[in-house]
């Protein structure tokens, strides 16, 4: 298991007050000010994480050799996240890298709402992988608060198939921190550095996994 996540963390600094009567000046300031925030928290994150990101992308690479898949699920804003990994690997962008099985478990409205109707909310996720995922496959939940059950059971019940489990976190981490093999907790309270951190790291690991696989590292 991975280390605990460190404390998240605020930026000190205040930005300038701004209203009806600000300058230019001063707008401009308050967009630099986010800029800094957001590199910033960037820094801490990939500082503390970049061996484990290292280490990972090499087992995402191997077990995609193997003939195994990627499932990938999230909530709200995560779940956009979520389609975007899995359409960065069906459908590379760089020229000449290879398509991978990456499949996002938001996108099946109907399923979704089955599930969420008959049974429970918290098992739209679980119950798809139950029935899709096979051993060795691999599983990424995306969560800003680290606390989505639906996120937790799915994680589980893919540790019990022996599954890869990833989880993107923020704030402490919260229950995914014990749910996942691999949880990259974002050190911040802010929803949207944490999103910002979360599409950065997607991807990077996007990209090193293919430089795993041998392919040419061109970004």
């Amino acid at each position: 298991m991975m280390e605990p996540a460190a404390a998240a963390t605020t930026t000190n600094s205040a930005a300038p007050a701004i209203g009806a009567t600000a300058t230019t000046a001063e707008w401009h300031e308050r967009v630099m000010h986010k800029c800094r925030e957001s590199v910033e928290v960037k820094q801490k994150f990939f500082e503390r994480y970049a061996d484990d990101i290292a280490i990972l992308s090499q087992k995402l690479a191997e077990r995609f050799r193997a003939g195994h898949k990627l499932w990938v699920m999230g909530n709200g804003g995560s779940a956009c996240d979520a389609q975007h990994i899995a359409v960065e690997f069906i459908h590379p962008i760089i020229e000449k890298r290879r398509a991978l099985p990456a499949y996002d478990l938001v996108s099946q409205i109907p399923v979704l709402t089955a599930i969420s109707n008959d049974k429970d909310y918290a098992r739209i996720f679980v119950d798809q992988l139950e029935l899709w995922g096979q051993p060795g496959d691999m599983v990424i939940a995306i969560s800003t608060s680290g606390n989505s059950p639906n996120l937790i059971y799915a994680l589980e019940a893919a540790q019990t198939k022996d599954m890869l489990t990833i989880a993107f976190s923020g704030k402490d981490g919260g229950r995914l921190a014990d749910a996942a093999e691999y949880c990259f907790t974002v050190p911040s309270y802010s929803i949207h550095r944490i999103q910002e951190s979360h599409v950065a790291l997607l991807h990077i690991l996007w990209d090193l996994t293919h430089v795993a696989m041998g392919e040419e590292d061109v970004i």
